[in-house]
């Protein structure tokens, strides 16, 4: 033993003397400086027929700032820092001027929260960035115009559709009425909704396009049933974005049914309800920064800066080429507490997640539902899997 002690301290020395060095070049180096661009336009969606809550004008933003909080945790030890530059404009020009702008000062990732056209205007302004749409939901983004420097960690409405659709069909709520409303949103909606039931077997009953301009806080008990009277059916669809209408539904149709869609029973990228799979520490700290629920943009822009933040730990760069290389392989599964890994989709860019099944207070459900298999990865049962895409993304 009296041998083995000296021994042992003699190693211990050594390794401490040769480990200094390195340590010391460690901390001399300059930490990697990572600057991301935060880019924001809402369009204002006019007068509403409803007292619908409204969304907060802060959705994203505050998603986007606890995740660059949460990389700096990690990324200190890996000497790396990460800076949010936001920018919010009221109008689409305006939002052009302040991404060239940032990207004058030398940035070249960009998370944004904006409408599908905005997005085509800074994918064609910025073409040597890289952008991560956390604001528009665009089917065609996804399959007939993909923009090859935009990833997309916002769900698609073919997504969200599909999510409702295998609900239903594992509910056997197999006949619907469809209601729609006026705007082009809607209309999206819609059309993503007459897709999800003729691919999982719905019968859609009848159509009906919402036609009204009255308030239906006063008229909504006389409309809604002589309005929702047609062959019987076992659930109602709504394509309400916008709220006109969508919230007076439940419990006013002419039939005793359940509402699902934009309103009632609803998929949603994120929702306050889902709290498994560490969930639940994600929602306090989003909570204790932001001092409110965190909602599907919020989690969007939260997921797209995590996902820049991984590839930078493991490139040790922030080439936005390499790092949209990276994020495109199957090299870097993201951890987005909805209980399994997440990856963006190849072919398009989407990210692929699973979708909650939400009422206002509850969480009902998770897609992709059990038994609806695919022969690669069961969250491609959700949105436009690689056949059905037609446009190229290399």
């Amino acid at each position: 033993m009296r041998q083995l002690v000296p021994y042992a301290l003699t190693c211990l020395l050594a390794t401490a003397c040769t480990a200094l060095p390195f340590a010391q070049s460690r901390a001399a180096e300059a930490p990697l400086q990572v600057r991301i661009g935060y880019l924001d336009y809402r369009p204002d969606p006019g007068p509403l027929l409803s007292n619908i809550i409204p969304e907060p004008v802060d959705a994203g933003l505050r998603g986007a700032e606890l995740a660059i909080t949460d990389s700096n945790s990690t990324g200190r030890f890996l000497n790396q820092s990460y800076t949010l530059v936001d920018a919010s404009a009221d109008s689409p020009q305006a939002l052009l001027n302040a991404a060239q702008v940032q990207h004058q000062q030398g940035v070249r990732l960009f998370v944004v929260n904006a409408p599908v056209d905005s997005l085509r205007q800074l994918s064609a302004a910025l073409p040597d960035s890289l952008l991560f749409n956390v604001g528009s939901p665009d089917d065609s983004l996804r399959t007939t115009d993909c923009l090859t420097n935009v990833l997309h960690s916002l769900p698609s409405r073919a997504m969200l559709a599909d999510a409702l659709a295998q609900f239903l069909v594992l509910r056997k709520w197999q006949r619907a009425l469809l209601i729609v409303g006026p705007t082009a949103d809607d209309q999206a909606y819609a059309a993503a909704l007459r897709r999800a039931a003729k691919r999982f077997g719905l019968k859609l009953v009848a159509e009906k396009a919402w036609s009204f301009d009255n308030d239906q806080r006063r008229s909504a008990q006389a409309d809604m049933p002589l309005f929702t009277q047609t062959a019987e059916y076992d659930v109602v669809l709504v394509a309400d974005e916008r709220g006109d209408f969508g919230e007076y539904v439940p419990y006013q149709t002419w039939y005793p049914r359940p509402v699902t869609g934009t309103q009632g029973l609803t998929p949603v990228g994120w929702h306050k309800t889902v709290e498994t799979y560490g969930a639940a520490q994600l929602q306090k700290r989003f909570e204790a920064l932001a001092g409110r629920w965190m909602n599907d943009r919020d989690f969007a822009a939260w997921i797209a800066v995590r996902s820049i933040a991984s590839a930078v730990s493991k490139l040790r760069q922030a080439d936005p080429l390499a790092i949209r290389r990276l994020e495109l392989s199957d090299q870097l599964p993201l951890d987005g507490f909805k209980g399994r890994k997440l990856s963006y989709r190849p072919w398009n860019g989407q990210l692929r997640q699973p979708i909650p099944i939400v009422q206002p207070r509850a969480l009902v459900s998770t897609s992709p539902q059990e038994g609806f298999l695919h022969p690669f990865n069961e969250m491609d049962s959700l949105g436009y899997d690689k056949p059905e895409v037609s446009c190229r993304f290399p």
